[in-house]
């Protein structure tokens, strides 16, 4: 049961003068900026410690190499903040001003302010190279009737599956775990060479490095020919906090002026790289 709204207490003058200067400021550009909690002397970084192929406390994540670009770009030096990637993340980094961005965010969503994309990828199937399946471009396809196919539950490709019936003989896995301890995408692949899957379905900045760092006997297909939704092509922003609009313009002016960098790092890694339309995959220049 909602309780009673309490009743506003009338303003004094002097509380009067503060709420119009501050209505003033609202509508004033510039002057409503959250910019000033962003860091002068350190780039910082917020990131899970234990989510390779993207980020790790050893920096040897792909997204850890862009920090790096980033930092030197800007002259300080980089700063992490570690939180597992679960449920509070942003509430207790980000919005707690422990950090300044977040390297690898889908666009769009209402937590953070995204800035323009970097980079688009999709999920991936992943099958062996040399096995009946090497040739599937579509969930649709007939020929995965009758296959078990790996899939993290919860995500796009999983709504798909239903769809198309393949739900009975799938594998789920978990979305939402610790790193640290738990790795689903590993797991699903480690399957897949035993046997106990036929086909996994990963995204593909994770699924990408993965089979290209362990895995030679597999291959990797964007899944770009699906019609039906949800879709399965996302492109990845940086967030930072709601506000933060000067700070956003700053990493946009970095993005734009380091691309093709950013590009060579997401390749150099394997990360399936497609433009911006999903429609097939991106030059990258070598």
């Amino acid at each position: 049961m909602q309780s009673a709204m309490p009743k506003r207490p009338a303003l004094g003058c002097n509380a009067a003068r503060l709420a119009l200067a501050l209505l003033l400021a609202c509508g004033t550009p510039g002057l409503a900026q959250t910019s000033d909690l962003v860091a002068k002397t350190e780039f910082r970084v917020c990131a899970d410690p234990a989510n390779l192929p993207l980020s790790s406390t050893d920096g040897s994540g792909f997204e850890n190499h862009i920090a790096d670009l980033f930092a030197a770009e800007l002259g300080l030096p980089l700063h992490y903040t570690w939180f597992p990637m679960a449920t509070g993340f942003i509430r207790r980094t980000l919005q707690a001003n422990e950090c300044d961005v977040v390297i690898g965010y889908a666009q769009g969503d209402e937590m953070v302010l995204n800035t323009n994309h970097y980079y688009t990828s999709a999920y991936v199937l992943i099958v062996a190279a040399a096995g009946p399946l090497a040739g599937v471009t579509s969930l649709a396809d007939p020929v995965l009737q009758g296959q078990r196919l790996g899939v993290v539950a919860g995500t796009p490709p999983a709504s798909h599956l239903a769809r198309l019936g393949l739900m009975p003989l799938a594998k789920g896995y978990e979305l939402m775990v610790d790193r640290r301890y738990q790795s689903p995408a590993e797991d699903m692949l480690a399957d897949l060479e035993a046997g106990t899957i036929d086909a996994a379905i990963l995204w593909g900045p994770i699924g990408g490095p993965l089979v290209a760092q362990a895995h030679p006997g597999l291959k990797i297909t964007p899944l770009l020919a699906e019609t039906a939704p949800p879709k399965l092509f996302y492109r990845i922003t940086m967030g930072v906090r709601q506000g933060e609009k000067v700070w956003e313009r700053k990493l946009n002016s970095l993005i734009r002026r380091n691309q093709g960098k950013i590009n060579s790092i997401l390749a150099e890694a394997g990360v399936p790289l497609i433009n911006d339309m999903g429609t097939g995959p991106l030059a990258v220049a070598p």
